[in-house]
């Protein structure tokens, strides 16, 4: 570790080399598991200074407390979201909307597009969302007696729901499954050009709900209107990059560690088949265990946070998957009990930037689980084989082979 690669504001006792990127755990392992490789955090200071903590290598400020990170993370002016974190692979300038708004657009854009993704909205979805499960599922168990869980369901299966709230065929499930793989884990060549593809598959879904009008979320946007005028192409292009690359990695993450687990304990598996109606509760406590974004904050002052001094311009990481393994806040943080009672994980975030679709998200692991153990006997992981797993800015799951008699 480099001194010159830390400000000069940050105390030496301060400083760690722990990073979602790089610690032990954090590289792609097989049979890895990086929420596990967390838990030494918590045994170091509440806030701490990591100088390799993002995608490009900044450092970054690390809240490990669940209820300091609440406190980032509601305060939406001291904490700012904008960094253009999707349109600097472009090496442009302009937000993800409404994540990267601050007030008062920020409340605009939020309070037009909350309606979208109500529980009553979701639940009007519910049907071709498990269809879509139930399809991709049954093919499975008529082909075969095992299968790449990640390939073949849960990406897949979130690509299909998107597109149905598009209004969209899956026709171009495969391409978009690659663009988003390349933008969110692949080379700056490969995250550019996935960057530019995913822009200009947004702006064809725009201009032709400008023409064909339906009942789907484009049209929604297209049609909308802020203080009385429409919105631009900028902004309509905002909003939908940030609901293509919001929902896609991060939910089939989440299914694909919660069926690694529950391959790996066959009673709780056996108590969610029995007990169907438990699964909305268990899958609250599988986003708390294996909660999968770092969220990351820029300070626009100078401010001192729980005694620490931090500096206009510091990047502030509030790591999900580091706050609900809070011991202050969970009891036995890291046993995994499907029965947990008041939940207050923050795996969708805290606070005015409350992940948009959390709702759906909820929704779409819950039918994913549901519809898996319904229509797939016993799973195990398959002999020989090792899930790779892989921490950073979004944790993940690969290589996942089940298989089943």
């Amino acid at each position: 570790m480099q001194r010159d690669s830390i400000p000069d504001h940050v105390p030496s006792a301060l400083v760690s080399d722990f990073s979602l990127f790089t610690s032990p755990g954090m590289a792609p392992t097989a049979n890895g598991d990086p929420h596990a490789a967390i838990a030494r955090v918590h045994g170091m200071p509440h806030i701490f200074y990591s100088p390799f903590n993002t995608r490009d290598g900044r450092g970054t400020w690390v809240i490990t407390r669940a209820r300091d990170q609440r406190k980032v993370l509601e305060d939406i002016e001291t904490f700012s979201s904008h960094r253009s974190i999707f349109s600097s692979a472009l090496g442009e300038d302009w937000p993800m909307i409404p994540l990267e708004l601050q007030p008062p657009a920020h409340g605009i854009f939020r309070a037009l597009l909350d309606p979208l993704f109500t529980p009553r909205r979701v639940m009007a979805l519910e049907r071709n969302v498990r269809k879509q499960a139930s399809a991709l599922i049954d093919l499975i168990a008529r082909m075969s007696t095992s299968c790449d869980v990640m390939k073949d369901f849960a990406i897949p299966f979130t690509v299909d729901v998107y597109l149905g709230v598009m209004g969209l065929s899956n026709s171009r499930s495969d391409v978009l499954i690659r663009w988003v793989s390349d933008l969110l884990h692949g080379n700056g060549v490969k995250r550019t050009e996935a960057a530019q593809s995913i822009v200009n598959f947004i702006d064809e879904v725009a201009a032709m709900r400008r023409k064909q009008p339906a009942a789907d979320f484009m049209t929604f946007v297209v049609r909308a209107q802020v203080e009385s005028r429409s919105l631009t192409n900028e902004e309509v292009r905002g909003i939908g990059v940030l609901f293509l690359i919001a929902g896609l990695d991060t939910v089939a993450a989440a299914l694909g560690f919660d069926l690694a687990y529950l391959a790996r304990n066959p009673e709780d598996q056996e108590l969610l088949r029995r007990e169907p109606d438990r699964i909305a509760l268990a899958v609250e406590e599988l986003l708390r265990a294996y909660s999968t974004v770092q969220i990351i904050r820029v300070a626009t002052k100078d401010v001192d946070f729980e005694g620490v001094s931090i500096r206009k311009g510091d990047l502030v990481s509030c790591a999900t998957m580091i706050a609900n393994r809070d011991p202050a806040e969970f009891k036995c943080p890291d046993t995994i009990d499907l029965t947990r009672q008041g939940n207050r994980h923050i795996a969708f975030g805290y606070g005015p930037h409350l992940c948009l679709g959390a709702n759906l998200a909820r929704r779409e692991i819950a039918i994913g689980v549901h519809e898996w153990l319904a229509r797939i006997p016993t799973f195990r992981i398959k002999e020989g084989t090792a899930p790779i797993t892989h921490g950073g800015h979004v944790f993940g799951v690969q290589n996942l082979i089940l298989t089943w008699s």
